[in-house]
């Protein structure tokens, strides 16, 4: 039988290396961080990478996560209910709900997990979930496995929302689900409307705060305190792989009840191994940075707004972004791949993004912007994006 499969998958690889869509891999042979070294020996500046506050390689989350290892071992070997809780798992959660103002969490593995085990547990077919319609894929899979009534509204489109909202007015439970912010884009969700609209049509509201957590916000506690709605959100998801340390984990913090529910019903929770000890000290060691100071926040949010405002001057085509993403638009899905492999040549590691990762006609390159970033760094950047841009009819 494999023989008939296998000559199926082999057309189907073929026909994605034809389009130009096969995604390849390079290989990093260096700890993650403003500066890379890749398997060829060359040395890059990485400008598409989560690490956001510059700590996927901070001494002081290293050293607590080696205190970890030390004191808790390699890993639990175990999930959360049967021997996979320490005080440190409690302490984590205890600090996430802190940080961002809500009662209770429960951690994953990732916050794939978090998104996929957060909505069958808690909506049946008496219920309606509105989703924007940019939502990442881990959110998209999550509402298929439940049993609710699906609604998707245009991109932070209010009119749209509100439309989907009356139809789904029949509903026991309404819940508004949006991403912070929009990892493709780099927009940010129009919170502070959405949050009217729950409340005029008695909807419960969840956001992902993958990539505005950390990032967004004076302090970097994401779109709620950047719409002063701080405690009002009923339930977000956020993940330690990105802003907070780079390494893996997820969460979902919020209402008391709701994750108490969590606990007891989430599928992703209870049959998947426990975080192991050592990512889990080091989350709490983060969040006690961030606690402390707010540096790497203000050092993120100078690096974005000067390389924003030179690529704009430069004349390249630039989303509109109030996150640490700069969607460089190119739209043909080969050109972004070749663009992307001439400033490897240059020094500068970033990838083009095509369908299926975006829609058809809108390749990008997307660059993320880190606190690791020096000011000579973002120079260069800007200097080799505007040197292949001219030689690639990009810009003039």
């Amino acid at each position: 039988m494999y023989g008939k499969m296998k000559e199926h998958i082999e057309k189907e690889l073929h026909s994605i290396r034809e389009a130009g869509l096969y995604k390849n891999e390079r290989l990093i042979v260096s700890p993650q961080d403003a500066v890379i070294r890749l398997s060829s020996g060359q040395e890059v500046l990485n400008f598409c990478a989560n690490n956001y506050l510059g700590l996927s390689n901070h001494p002081a989350l290293i050293e607590a996560a080696s205190e970890a290892l030390r004191t808790y071992g390699y890993g639990m070997s175990s999930v959360r209910f049967i021997c996979g809780t320490t005080d440190l798992h409690k302490t984590l959660e205890k600090k996430v709900a802190e940080f961002f103002g809500t009662e209770d969490t429960i951690l994953y593995a990732a916050c794939f997990d978090a998104n996929g085990g957060i909505f069958e547990p808690l909506f049946s077919e008496e219920d309606a979930i509105i989703s924007d319609s940019l939502n990442h894929a881990s959110i998209i899979d999550g509402v298929r496995l439940c049993k609710a009534k699906r609604f998707r509204y245009n991109n932070a489109d209010m009119k749209d929302l509100e439309a989907q909202l009356i139809l789904a007015k029949e509903a026991r439970f309404r819940i508004i689900v949006t991403d912070g912010v929009f990892s493709m884009d780099g927009n940010v969700a129009p919170l502070d409307e959405i949050n009217i609209l729950a409340k005029k049509y008695d909807a419960l509201i969840m956001v992902d705060e993958c990539h505005s957590a950390g990032v967004v916000g004076e302090t970097g506690r994401g779109v709620t305190e950047l719409f002063n709605i701080r405690g009002e959100v009923d339930l977000i998801t956020g993940t330690l792989g990105k802003a907070f340390g780079g390494a893996l984990g997820g969460f979902t913090t919020g209402r008391r009840e709701v994750i108490e529910l969590l606990r007891q019903r989430s599928r992703p929770y209870l049959f998947s191994n426990s975080l192991p000890p050592l990512v889990v000290n080091a989350g709490i060691k983060m969040f006690e940075m961030m606690a402390e100071t707010t540096e790497l926040q203000t050092r993120l949010h100078q690096n974005t707004d000067y390389f924003m405002s030179e690529m704009i001057a430069a004349g390249f085509d630039i989303k509109p972004s109030k996150s640490a993403i700069c969607a460089v638009m190119l739209y043909d899905a080969k050109i972004s791949q070749d663009f992307a492999a001439q400033l490897l040549k240059e020094g500068i590691y970033v990838i083009g993004f095509y369908y299926p990762v975006v829609p058809q006609g809108q390749a990008r390159i997307r660059v993320q912007l880190s606190a690791a970033h020096q000011q000579e760094h973002l120079e260069k950047a800007v200097s080799a994006f505007t040197k292949v841009g001219k030689s690639l009819g990009i810009i003039k």
